[in-house]
């Protein structure tokens, strides 16, 4: 096997390091920025080439042991070769890489950390499969389906690890079979488990919508697991990656938890988007409201309300709130959370908001909340929000690669902005959570956008 002696010049947003090798781009997992190595060449093609670490000759000074015993193989983190100081650094240079490609004069701020950046997940889902004698849950590695099981995930609480394992367990004394894919048999396909304050939730999606053991295997979970107040079952026939099926039936308690967030109480289902990273959320959060700047005369939209959170959130400070979401559970769950909570200037309308913003003719729209999934929003969208003319944009993103897209057309179109600011709520992955405020601008008070 050949190798080399190289230098890393940088990483992809995706953390991967990137050397040269007659001036085709080589791409080296678990590599950092500024480290000298030796490489085996694994694969050369005719634009890339892609390798792995032989030998560190030269460790960058974020270099660490991974806690984890199956880092290496699982493909649920990306970043635990780097100690968290390092992670931090390598997202706030990812996405100020991405908006000086577009402008100038743009200040990101420092990603803000997490006092712990283990166990903090709070929301875990994990396949099922038989090896041998034995079933196993974990993460996929990466690129494959073959299962990594792992005794404690670190990133996920320690009640969520002690379910998974009791679920296994139970499973194997009621002769409960796992989900084969290839054949289309067995049982379980996956365990979702969501926890909230001092209230969990199990999921079991299955194949089939009744089978032999079902009784026997939720008395075993409540009985050695007291901490699960909840279990559902979801039913999902299709072959198909997409994880929850239509239906679902509550085998224990009421079928969903409350959690609370920035002091407000939230009822969260199956299905319900919720950020996964509570301490980290409501940093994030309080900095969009804070951004807002709401003076308790505005009337404010949430573009993208899911379960109401921000809208909710911001009622306390604005005059009116109108969510909108086009997935009718959320929205059911958004006017339960309006209606615990007694907040009564907040109404929300099932629609896509792009339909909603063109049809809307009532009182003007001050401030527009827009956190939409990871592909961003279409230029559609944009364009009805922008007709829409509201003073002030806060965008909020999963995903800033899409988001400085966006910014960029908005920025356009007649909005202003000038910081970024990065929250890490994913940590030991490269997934990063931005904000940004878009105000509608006066005319030569623009940034310079670079266009290509």
């Amino acid at each position: 096997m050949k190798t080399m002696d190289i230098v890393i010049d940088h990483l992809t947003k995706e953390g991967v390091g990137v050397s040269k090798l007659n001036k085709k781009p080589m791409y080296i997992m678990y590599a950092i920025d500024g480290e000298q190595i030796k490489v085996n060449i694994d694969y050369e093609g005719q634009r890339n080439v892609f390798c792995s670490i032989n030998q560190i000759i030269k460790p960058s000074s974020f270099r660490c042991n991974p806690k984890c015993n199956v880092y290496y193989q699982c493909g649920g983190c990306h970043l635990s070769h780097m100690t968290y100081k390092g992670q931090l650094d390598f997202k706030t240079k990812t996405v100020q890489k991405l908006y000086n490609e577009q402008f100038q004069n743009v200040k990101v701020i420092p990603c803000v950390g997490q006092d712990n950046p283990y166990f903090y997940r709070n929301k875990v889902q994990v396949p099922l499969q038989k090896k041998g004698k034995n079933i196993i849950a974990g993460f996929y590695k990466e690129d494959t389906h073959e299962i990594i099981p792992f005794e404690q995930c670190l990133v996920q609480d320690d009640l969520s690890n002690k379910i998974i394992k009791q679920v296994l367990i139970a499973m194997k004394e009621n002769k409960i079979e796992p989900y084969n894919e290839d054949f289309q048999t067995g049982i379980i396909r996956h365990i979702l488990i969501r926890r909230a304050n001092k209230e969990t939730m199990l999921v079991l999606i299955t194949r089939i919508d009744s089978f032999p053991g079902r009784n026997n295997f939720v008395n075993s979970i409540r009985k050695k697991l007291p901490e699960v107040t909840t279990i559902i079952q979801n039913i999902n026939s299709r072959h198909t990656n997409v994880v929850l099926g239509e239906k679902q039936k509550v085998l224990y308690g009421k079928g969903f938890i409350y959690d609370t967030l920035c002091n407000i109480k939230f009822k969260i289902s199956p299905k319900s988007f919720y950020q996964i990273n509570k301490e980290q959320c409501e940093k994030l959060y309080t900095k969009a409201i804070e951004l807002a700047n709401l003076t308790g005369n505005e009337k404010v939209l949430d573009a993208y309300c899911g379960i109401g959170t921000i809208g909710m959130i911001a009622s306390k400070k604005a005059k009116e709130v109108i969510g909108v979401e086009i997935v009718s559970d959320a929205i059911k769950d958004a006017i339960t959370n309006a209606k615990i909570n007694n907040i009564k200037n907040c109404k929300f309308y099932c629609e896509d908001a792009e339909v909603f913003m063109k049809n809307y003719h009532g009182d003007k729209i001050d401030i527009v909340f827009i956190d939409p999934p990871r592909k961003g929003c279409s230029e559609t969208f944009l364009n009805s929000l922008i007709k829409f003319a509201p003073k002030k944009i806060i965008y909020i993103s999963c995903n800033p690669e899409t988001q400085v897209r966006d910014v960029k057309y908005l920025n356009s179109k007649g909005y202003d902005f000038k910081e970024i600011y990065c929250y890490d709520m994913f940590p030991q992955s490269f997934h990063i959570e931005t904000v940004t405020l878009l105000q509608r601008q006066n005319i030569g008070n623009k940034l310079k956008v670079k266009f290509d």
